[in-house]
């Protein structure tokens, strides 16, 4: 498995207590530069808005310098939350940034808002009314212009000819978390990315996007699934417990409508102490994969069987950015990148 199977990162950017988004924002290309190094397959940074604890609103803005500041790895977005875009200026963006950097470029699309609501209004152009829910027309109208195949009759259908970065193109994917995103990725022969550090249960999902792949019969396209799990890896457990701590409060707070920057771990720990004796709080579902090498090495093989996937995608985020560098170290040691 640790033969073939791929190993990528999802950076969200995250802010920690105390420093600042500027600060992260370094620590993103500086972490990036790390993981071109070590050997990890692609580099995809994230898309939140309006929040004091991730500092990644534009991946488009992002991914041309960590392509500056890498040589070898894939980078891409996980990704453009599309219900905010043209899909127009979008193909047009990442078309500059395949023609840049030719063969590195990947394009993951979401359908979420990676918001609240009243910021999400605020992202919006019009104001006057709610924003249509078109998100499968508006995918199909962006790889119209990205394989220039859009109708003839189509008032726009000129436009794809004109994207800036051809005969280069970036690489599509679809995100997800739900089963109506597997039918999706399906119908239209995308690559999969699954999030299982948002749904852990989504084995069944990916194998619905694997068999209705099939069912559509994609000339000279295979289904892929890349899995993204939350993970942080330690010299011990005991640390990697501490390390995850800081997540935890974000998250736990997060799910009760407060936002903070990352904690340190001992005031995350103090937090959850007290938080772990409080009645009829509700507990994360979610999946992290912590402890050493051995340990995250092999748990995180099982994670990428179950989903059938032949790419893990590592989310990990930390109060100390050392720490993190020095989990993305550990996995690709154990990994043999």
């Amino acid at each position: 498995m640790a033969d073939s199977m791929r190993l990528s990162i999802l950076d969200q950017s995250p802010v920690s207590e105390g420093s600042s988004g500027s600060q992260a924002l370094q620590n993103t290309i500086d972490l990036a530069r790390l993981a071109d190094q070590l050997g990890y397959h692609r580099y995809w940074v994230a898309e939140h808005h309006g929040g004091p604890m991730l500092a990644g609103p534009s991946p488009e803005a992002l991914i041309g310098p960590i392509a500056a500041a890498t040589t070898r790895i894939r980078v891409g977005s996980g990704g453009v939350m599309l219900p905010h875009y043209s899909p127009f200026k979008v193909a047009e963006t990442f078309s500059l940034l395949a023609g840049l950097f030719p063969g590195r470029i990947d394009l993951a699309l979401g359908r979420a808002a990676g918001t609240d609501p009243l910021t999400t209004f605020a992202l919006q152009r019009d104001r006057r009314q709610a924003a249509p829910d078109d998100f499968p027309q508006q995918l199909a109208e962006l790889l119209g212009y990205l394989d220039d195949q859009m109708p003839p009759d189509h008032p726009f259908a000129r436009l794809a000819k004109t994207l800036p970065g051809r005969p280069e193109r970036p690489e599509p994917w679809l995100l997800g978390s739900s089963p109506q995103s597997a039918l999706w990725a399906a119908e239209l022969g995308l690559p999969y990315a699954f999030a299982d550090f948002i749904n852990a249960s989504g084995a069944e999902i990916t194998a619905l996007y694997r068999e209705r792949f099939a069912e559509h019969e994609h000339a000279e396209r295979k289904p892929r699934v890349a899995v993204a799990v939350w993970v942080i890896c330690a010299d011990s457990e005991e640390e990697a417990r501490r390390l995850a701590a800081s997540g935890r409060m974000t998250f736990t707070l997060l799910r009760r409508g407060e936002l903070i920057a990352v904690p340190p771990p001992e005031k995350a720990l103090e937090f959850l102490a007290g938080d772990d004796r409080a009645p009829g709080q509700p507990r994360s579902e979610r999946r992290s994969v912590l402890g050493t090498p051995d340990s995250v090495r092999a748990e995180l093989e099982d994670v990428v069987e179950k989903y059938g996937a032949e790419e893990a995608i590592v989310v990990s985020i930390t109060y100390d950015h050392e720490a993190r560098r020095h989990s993305y170290e550990l996995l690709a040691e154990a990994f043999g990148l």
